[in-house]
């Protein structure tokens, strides 16, 4: 009898276990929104970097994985004249832009997604 709930309770936890690797490998294992798939990515239209005259660096902060960079990404790439790439690992998003921006503009776009502007360089 010892063995047949012994066998049982490993057997849950191996379902746990097996149910929680799929949900990770459909999902991704990120650190937000882990029962929904990862918004699709807002895609720029004009790709050609010798079109974008103005570059930034913005240091994010709250930017901890693939979904979060994505976010960020979208949030920046709604707006016509922009292209956004973000590394999560630097905590920083590349800000490809064809006007000049201004710090309030960035500052409202990144906090609409969540997250914080901690500083931009203009290079």
């Amino acid at each position: 009898m010892e063995n047949v709930v012994i066998t049982a309770v490993l057997i849950l936890i191996l379902a746990g276990a097996v149910y929680g690797i799929v949900k990770r490998i459909r999902y991704g294992s990120a650190c937000c929104g882990t029962k929904t798939p990862a918004e699709k990515k807002v895609k720029v239209k004009d790709k050609s970097t010798a079109n974008y005259p103005y570059r930034y660096v913005l240091n994010v902060e709250g930017m901890h994985c693939s979904k979060c960079a994505r976010r960020i990404e979208n949030a920046l790439n709604r707006t016509d004249g922009r292209w956004a790439r973000a590394d999560v690992e630097k905590k920083q998003v590349d800000l490809l832009s064809k006007h000049e921006e201004k710090e309030n503009e960035l500052s409202d776009a990144v906090s609409r997604a969540g997250y914080t502007l901690c500083g931009f360089t203009v290079i």
